[in-house]
């Protein structure tokens, strides 16, 4: 019967996955999306709280261009100067991201009732193609060079642009994925799943100079195939989640949630109808519920708006609910 966005204290913790080596493998190339324990409910807060993490990943990514371009000065090496300027650009990917923030924090206007919270769906998209397009670079690249194979030079110096390459992405994937999945962005995931194929090219980097070092010159195109089908993995991970928010798909386990914090409450006889959608990285709920035809219009508010309480204190990053109630039909109640 009424919306509310309010900030509301709760924990909650469920493990995803599987452990060991399997375990570890598939949270690289598919990170849960959704991580209710680390839940931030206030929606300027989880907007700021990601702008902040589009800043400070952006000064990570920059201090691991401006390292690349220092080994690049002292080794002359041209094939290093090209990657840097590539994983530079690809940095720049987080502006949209940054935008989309900045946007959702405004009010919502009578064209745009629910808010501009789905710019960030939309920056999303724009992360989407950016991996991809590393991915056809990546695999195009590895092709040539398996047919047309080029001598790698400076290899001490290629070989530490790839570790310092990788490590500086990594980190900032492991940290915008981690915020995105507090905050329940799947854009910011999906970003930081971007920087992880850059690290990923810049690891076959890496790899590639150790393998004509020890004598394996066709290292190099191999190696730049298996991480070209590393970043298609990657890609289909953000597609994924990516596509499931623009098409108002909900975490199962959310809904499941949502229901046993409705199911059972006082003067609620069913739940008729409960929908759920993911805008931004805020949750909105709409419910129908029937309840006991005995009570007063009063007494039903009362049910409808404890329902939207309860939902909003359990439900991680749900924002507004809008709560009907029904008078149920005498012969759906149930037998005290």
């Amino acid at each position: 019967m009424t919306t509310h966005d309010d900030q509301h204290g709760h924990g909650h913790g469920h493990a995803h996955g599987s452990s060991g080596f399997v375990g570890a493998a598939r949270s690289v190339f598919a990170p849960h999306s959704h991580d209710s324990a680390d839940s931030v409910d206030s929606a300027l807060e989880s907007s700021n709280i990601g702008i902040r993490a589009v800043k400070i990943s952006l000064i990570g990514l920059a201090v691991t261009a401006a390292a690349q371009f220092v080994i690049v000065a002292v080794s002359g090496s041209v094939a290093l100067a090209a990657d840097t300027v590539h994983n530079f650009s690809d940095a720049l990917t987080a502006v949209p991201l940054w935008i989309a923030f900045a946007l959702g924090r405004r009010d919502s206007t009578k064209r745009f009732t629910y808010g501009y919270g789905r710019a960030e769906d939309l920056a999303g998209l724009f992360v989407l193609a950016m991996i991809a397009l590393s991915a056809v670079l990546a695999g195009v690249e590895s092709v040539r060079r398996l047919f047309d194979p080029v001598p790698i030079e400076h290899l001490g110096w290629v070989a530490l642009a790839g570790f310092v390459g990788f490590l500086g992405n990594e980190l900032v994937a492991v940290y915008r994925i981690r915020v995105g999945r507090r905050i329940g962005s799947a854009a910011l995931v999906a970003d930081g799943l971007h920087a992880r194929t850059d690290g990923f090219t810049s690891l076959a980097v890496l790899f590639s100079a150790g393998g004509v070092a020890l004598g394996f010159p066709a290292a190099d195109p191999v190696i730049g195939i298996l991480i070209t089908v590393a970043i298609v993995l990657v890609l289909r991970t953000a597609t994924r989640d990516v596509f499931r928010r623009l098409m108002d798909g909900v975490e199962p386990e959310i809904v499941t949630t949502a229901e046993r914090v409705l199911s059972g409450r006082f003067g609620v006889d069913r739940i008729r109808s409960l929908k759920m959608r993911w805008i931004g990285h805020r949750l909105h709920a709409d419910v129908e519920l029937d309840v006991d035809p005995r009570l007063s219009l009063g007494d039903a508010h009362a049910v409808a708006h404890e329902a939207e309480r309860a939902l909003i204190s359990e439900v991680p990053h749900l924002a507004t609910v809008l709560v009907h109630a029904y008078p149920a039909h005498e012969t759906q109640m149930r037998t005290p």
